[in-house]
């Protein structure tokens, strides 16, 4: 069987069969039933028959669990927060991820307008300075987690004046990766792709505290 690469209908399907699922993956359809029989991948049979179905925020799970891109179960452009007190950083990073074309951006350059956009605008992922004029990048970190969608909004702390306990502090209260300013630009680019698809970033420091080369 030759695997899709995409399909206009996956983003909003909402039950998939196993062939769909190794389609979605990227993988045989083999490998799908085994995680299936085996329980690392739940759902249910159809009554009365021996086929396999998986709802899709069970797909998303195991497709995040196993570091699979999920953009193939996403539509439209990905939303992304950048939330700086720096004019320069908020356009080089508007013009960036502009660039890219597959990313929707708007900007904040202080807490309590991060707050206000990430009801409104609901992104995908946060770009988050820590030290912001009115308040520290933990406690934005902390009022983010406490939304109700949480789950779904990735955040990439960027600052060059912490150490490592306040790194801890950002990682404790809900961030997902930090990148120590100044950055590379391809790096930084890489950790915030990886995190829109629900992957671990390649460098930055992740939520055990561990180094990895690169930003």
């Amino acid at each position: 069987m030759s695997l899709q690469s995409s399909n206009p209908e996956w983003p909003t399907k909402k039950i998939f069969t196993t062939g769909e699922a190794a389609q979605v993956c990227k993988v045989s359809q083999q490998t799908i039933i085994r995680c299936f029989d085996s329980g690392r991948l739940n759902g249910f049979r159809v009554p009365g028959s021996k086929f396999r179905r998986i709802p899709r925020e069970e797909l998303l799970r195991f497709m995040r669990t196993n570091d699979i891109p999920t953009s193939p179960l996403e539509t439209g452009p990905k939303r992304i927060l950048v939330v700086d007190d720096d004019p320069k950083i908020l356009e080089l990073m508007t013009d960036l991820l502009s660039g890219e074309g597959d990313y929707e951006v708007k900007t904040a350059d202080n807490g309590y307008d991060a707050g206000l956009l990430t009801e409104s605008f609901a992104p995908n992922l946060i770009v988050l300075d820590y030290m912001l004029p009115d308040i520290n990048g933990n406690i934005v970190c902390q009022r983010i987690r406490e939304n109700a969608r949480s789950d779904e909004i990735s955040v990439l702390c960027v600052s060059g004046v912490v150490n490592n306990e306040e790194i801890q502090g950002l990682l404790s209260a809900g961030a997902d990766a930090f990148v120590k300013k100044p950055f590379d630009i391809d790096e930084l680019l890489g950790a915030i792709e990886a995190l829109i698809d629900g992957r671990p970033p390649a460098g930055g420091t992740s939520p055990n505290g561990q180094h990895s080369k690169g930003v």
